[in-house]
């Protein structure tokens, strides 16, 4: 079966991003550094995460990484958002991770129900990174 992933580019803060969404979704947690890898070409290079990867619980996979020194940043990065969904029987599950990526950041959109049924909301979290949560209304499951 195939899997979207959303894959986050950081400058220099993979690691303590990916610390935080482990504390949000749990699961486990990988990390593996440009050194680790032999590709800390920059010494500067050699602690930065290489690729990291979140298994978080109920299927949640979210990977990250640092830009190396060598390649400047994307400021294209900043228009991409998460998106989090689920039925209602998932309600309280996403309504957690919803307050735990809020307390970081700063909310867009309520989460509440909106125009099509389902509750939404949007919000930025502590990194910068945009999150959708949309939880189907009773009987979408």
């Amino acid at each position: 079966m195939a899997r979207l992933n959303p894959y986050i580019n950081f400058q220099d803060t993979a690691r303590e991003a990916l610390e935080f969404y482990h504390s949000v979704f749990g699961g486990e947690l990988t990390v593996s550094t440009f050194a680790e890898f032999g590709q800390a070409d920059d010494p500067a290079d050699a602690d930065k995460v290489m690729h990291g990867q979140l298994e978080g619980e109920g299927g949640i996979v979210l990977m990250a990484a640092d830009t190396p020194s060598h390649m400047p940043p994307q400021p294209g990065a900043s228009n991409i958002s998460v998106s989090l969904s689920g039925g209602y029987e998932d309600d309280a599950t996403l309504r957690g991770y919803w307050e735990k990526l809020l307390a970081s950041g700063s909310e867009i959109v309520p989460l509440e129900v909106a125009p099509w049924g389902d509750a939404f909301g949007m919000c930025t979290d502590g990194h910068g990174v945009t999150w959708l949560v949309n939880i189907g209304g009773p009987g979408q499951g």
